[in-house]
Order: structure tokens, then C-alpha cells, then sequence
């Protein structure tokens, strides 16, 4: 296997790998508009350099309780046509690594298993790398 750039992040006090390929930008979200009827994992609406972006929750999103800060920083994610704002508590590191398969009977609940797609590791301690998209409304069914 070869080594592959991702982008090091933090949801909930545990760190998370997103390919970089995922990421088209990180940001500092500002205001967002709460859009009526939206899922719960969806904050709302957020103005980003001349077009509206859909900020989801990643917290909410995992099935993780809600953050006492308000997060601000934010990656940004094309799916499906459509850019989102995942919103993240820190972003730490741009580095190479290697994904390793998740092994059979990793303890992961239903949402963290859904979004998975691997294991990096950095400095001896194994990261769960994530798919964004699966953390998008509507798309979050898995695949076959």
C-alpha cells in the first residue's frame, strides 16, 4: 500500500483522519441560518466566498453530545455537487499514512462504524479515518 495525505481533525475529543481528497478547503464558519425542518445534524446555512454552504454537525451527526463551545472551524466538502461545512472542534496536521483496513470486531457504534473507512497511525496511536459523506443527510445509507 502507499502513503496518502489526510487531514488530521478533532470531533469530540478523538481524533479523525479525512482523506484529503475530501477536503477542498478549511475555514472559520461565521454566521449560520437555521434552515427549518433540516435533520438535527444540520445547522443550518452559512455564507462562504460568494455561495451558501450546508454546515452539518459532525458531533450530532456521530450520535456525540453537543460541544459547550460553539465550533467554528470547519472543512469543506464537495458531495454530490454540493459543498458542505463539517464542522469540526480543531484540525491539527497535513501528513502522509498509510490506511490500514479496520479489523473485524473493532468496537465502534453504528454511526462511527458507517463513517470509517480505516486506520492511520501517528506516533503509535491508531486514528480512525473517516468519509465524510457519510455524514451528509441522505446519504449516510451504506453503499453495497
Amino acid at each position: 500500500m502507499s502513503e496518502q495525505l489526510f487531514l488530521i481533525a478533532h470531533i469530540a475529543d478523538q481524533s479523525v483522519a479525512i482523506d484529503a481528497n475530501q477536503v477542498e478547503s478549511v475555514v472559520d464558519i461565521g454566521a449560520i441560518v437555521a434552515v427549518p425542518r433540516a435533520e438535527g445534524h444540520v445547522r443550518g446555512l452559512a455564507a462562504l466566498r460568494s455561495r451558501v454552504v450546508t454546515v452539518i454537525d459532525t458531533r450530532a451527526a456521530l450520535g456525540l453530545p453537543p460541544s459547550a463551545a460553539p465550533a467554528g472551524r470547519a472543512v469543506i466538502t464537495p458531495v454530490e455537487g454540493h459543498h458542505y461545512a463539517m464542522l469540526v472542534d480543531a484540525l491539527d496536521d497535513v501528513a502522509p499514512f498509510e490506511l490500514q483496513p479496520l479489523a473485524a470486531g473493532v468496537p465502534l457504534s453504528e454511526m462511527w462504524q458507517r463513517a470509517g473507512r480505516g486506520l492511520v497511525e501517528r506516533d503509535g496511536e491508531p486514528i480512525l479515518s473517516i468519509d465524510l459523506s457519510a455524514l451528509v443527510p441522505g446519504l449516510a445509507e451504506p453503499t453495497a
